[in-house]
């Protein structure tokens, strides 16, 4: 199982997983951008980079992002490693959505899910859906 670590700096993210090394943009929205965004509504759209493997929803349609990391550790089997939203857009239901794309891949695709973030652990918990239990190395 793979460690994961972030590292922030005044003007980008840096997200190390194993050997990779990713650059993020963290340009920090303008107040009324954060602001405006609504989590619940039809704006949010999950792309899923399966060649980067990660989940993304772009916020605003600014360069700020939300991720969803995973990687494959067997061939029928992934780690869902992290997830992370910028600090101006948390508490906004923004992260369940990331996860509901992340497990209902598992699902679809047939998977076995390690739950390495707590994030995924807490909202499988909190949405208790038999597909998902049958996907995920207890």
């Amino acid at each position: 199982m793979k460690c994961f670590a972030s590292v922030r700096s005044s003007s980008s993210h840096v997200a190390i997983s194993g050997s990779q090394h990713r650059r993020v943009a963290a340009t920090p929205p303008t107040m009324a951008q954060a602001h405006a965004f609504d989590a619940s509504s039809s704006q949010i759209q999950v792309e899923h980079d399966k060649k980067r493997r990660q989940f993304v929803i772009r916020l605003n349609g600014s360069h700020d992002r939300a991720v969803l990391l995973y990687e494959y550790v067997g061939k029928k089997t992934v780690d869902l490693q992290h997830t992370e939203v910028p600090d101006a857009y948390r508490g906004r239901g923004i992260a369940k959505h990331l996860a509901k794309a992340a497990m209902d891949f598992v699902v679809e695709e047939d998977l076995k899910a390690h739950l390495t973030c707590w994030y995924i652990q807490k909202y499988v918990k909190e949405n208790p859906q038999p597909q998902y239990f049958e996907h995920i190395y207890q």
